[in-house]
């Protein structure tokens, strides 16, 4: 397949984690058929990440029609993902993100590691919690307590198995300390097993599912501060989400420091106005689950 100057292919396999050969050639062969329908000689990387984005997430949406209020409650919501990521110096950096619906996601962050990694730091563990409450945090910050959606079903999942984990796999409660309390192959809602074949006291019991809802709470409470403190960015970032649906980490990086994006076909960025209070409306559908981080193995 010819491809353009600048396909990188660093980029798609840190995009790419736990792909086999018969998945990156789909990938390929996706690529070259998205360059073939507008009628291109070459494979560029936006091609590359619109097939990455069609094996992913699903087919993009352009039949479902979104109110006004929907779209800003979505940008609002991928843009809390964004700034408490840019604002965690242990967070992954920002490859792009997007409200363009595809599969059963509305919008999404996504994340790429520099690298690869074989562990999972707690740090990055803490970071990631903070980054999956944003979406949800942001809502309430911008619309109000009364109009947060549905939206965050999937971050909340993802929160709340990392914060189990934490407590009952890897040790990482200084009240329960090293120990493991859950079963390699055992499914667990919070600290409860679900076939109960393990002893474990009621205390013990009560005590896991106190740290895990301390634990996330605590990721609340951390998106919740950088988002206070970073309101102008939010707007910012949401406002230029609504305008060009989908922005670059380059771009995200760029408005985060003040600047102007250039974008030839729309002469430039023109803020739009901020969303008025209150003014969406919640709705069944629901964002990308782990904002565009593949979770790591075991959580």
């Amino acid at each position: 397949v010819p491809l353009a100057p600048d396909v990188s292919p660093r980029v798609i396999a840190r995009g790419t984690p736990g792909s086999s050969g018969a998945d990156l050639a789909n990938l390929v062969n996706e690529a070259a058929l998205m360059a073939a329908r507008k009628g291109k000689r070459l494979v560029s990387m936006m091609d590359f990440e619109g097939a990455k984005d069609k094996v992913m997430m699903g087919v993009e949406r352009k039949s479902m029609v979104m109110t006004e209020d929907e779209k800003r409650m979505t940008a609002y919501h991928e843009a809390g993902h964004a700034v408490v990521a840019l604002h965690e110096p242990a967070s992954d950096p920002i490859h792009k993100a997007t409200i363009i619906p595809r599969g059963r996601a509305l919008g999404m962050v996504m994340r790429l590691p520099e690298r690869d990694s074989y562990s999972y730091h707690r740090d990055k563990m803490h970071a990631n919690l903070a980054v999956a409450m944003g979406g949800r945090v942001a809502e309430e910050i911008i619309f109000g307590y009364e109009k947060v959606s549905s939206g965050a079903s999937g971050d909340i999942q993802m929160a709340t198995g990392l914060a189990r984990d934490m407590v009952t796999r890897w040790g990482m409660s200084d009240k329960l300390g090293p120990l493991q309390y859950a079963e390699a192959d055992e499914e667990v809602f919070l600290g409860y097993s679900v076939n109960r074949q393990r002893q474990m006291s009621d205390e013990t019991t009560r005590t896991i599912d106190a740290e895990i809802r301390r634990i996330v709470d605590e990721g609340y409470d951390r998106a919740k501060h950088v988002l206070t403190e970073n309101v102008d960015q939010l707007h910012s970032l949401a406002s230029a989400l609504l305008e060009y649906e989908t922005l670059s980490g380059d771009e995200i990086k760029k408005l985060m420091a003040g600047e102007a994006l250039d974008r030839p076909t729309d002469g430039g960025y023109r803020p739009v106005a901020p969303a008025s209070i209150g003014s969406s409306i919640p709705k069944s559908g629901r964002r990308s689950g782990g904002f565009g981080n593949p979770a790591p193995q075991g959580a």
